[in-house]
């Protein structure tokens, strides 16, 4: 099984270095990552320049660092590499729950991974963005056994093109499946000013509503590995449905 691995936290990565370990297990392993931190890029790509594609040396594995997005540096690597069987991104610095999903470079490499027919999972943990990573202890071998059943359950489930699982802090007691947690959030614009007196904005938010049982935020605070099997397919079904019946009549197709 040839496993190609990415993340948006850059080729240099602890998580993405343990998640190529604990993916070498199951097949041959290349990594593809950017050269620098890519976070938040959502699943933009790069089609106003050229990109590049640098071999380079990360943990014993091949690796090859990109100057572009997450989504680029997997359409890239399944160019490069014939047959890719699978797409493991990750392991995030920071969790990849309920609507940091839409914004994850993590995530969108993985849905990179599905548009191109490669199914793929996206693996995310607890971060602490106030210390520096040399700062905390990042204990993945506390979470290796847990990433190696999830690949396994994957890859015994047929049909899932896509999954994306978050870890909890401390050692995880179970594995759950879950649903995306939706909240609504009142959003604010905070100004200040960079040294030289110019000025500069920060975005913050706060949620309305409380955490609901069976989302991957409750999992999460619960202390269990939230699985979330995602979809390409955007389309809300159920309110389609509802909206051809209502807009029958002149104007609208009855299909």
């Amino acid at each position: 099984m040839r496993i190609l691995v990415s993340n948006d936290d850059g080729v240099y990565s602890p998580g993405l270095h343990a998640l190529a370990r604990v993916a070498r297990k199951f097949g041959s392993v290349r990594i593809v990552a950017p050269d620098v931190e890519q976070s938040a890029m959502s699943h933009a790509i790069t089609i106003r320049r050229p990109l590049h594609y640098v071999r380079t040396q990360v943990d014993g594995n091949v690796a090859y660092r990109v100057d572009g997005t997450p989504a680029d540096c997997v359409a890239l690597g399944a160019h490069h590499w014939d047959r890719v069987d699978l797409v493991l991104t990750g392991i995030n610095l920071g969790l990849n729950i309920g609507h940091n999903i839409w914004h994850s470079g993590t995530v969108a490499a993985a849905k990179q991974a599905s548009f191109l027919g490669i199914p793929a999972i996206a693996f995310s943990a607890p971060f602490d963005f106030s210390l520096a990573a040399e700062e905390q202890e990042l204990d993945y071998d506390a979470i290796e056994s847990h990433i190696e059943r999830v690949i396994e359950v994957f890859l015994e489930t047929q049909g899932m093109p896509l999954l994306n699982v978050n870890f909890p802090e401390g050692k995880p007691q179970d594995i759950l499946w879950t649903r995306m947690s939706v909240r609504n959030y009142e959003g604010s614009v905070i100004p200040s000013e960079d040294p030289m007196g110019r000025k500069h904005y920060w975005f913050a938010e706060t949620p309305r509503e409380r955490v609901e049982e069976g989302t991957d935020r409750w999992a999460i605070e619960q202390g269990y590995v939230s699985l979330t099997p995602l979809r390409l397919n955007l389309t809300d079904d159920d309110r389609l449905t509802e909206l051809r019946s209502a807009s029958a009549g002149p104007g609208f197709s009855g299909s």
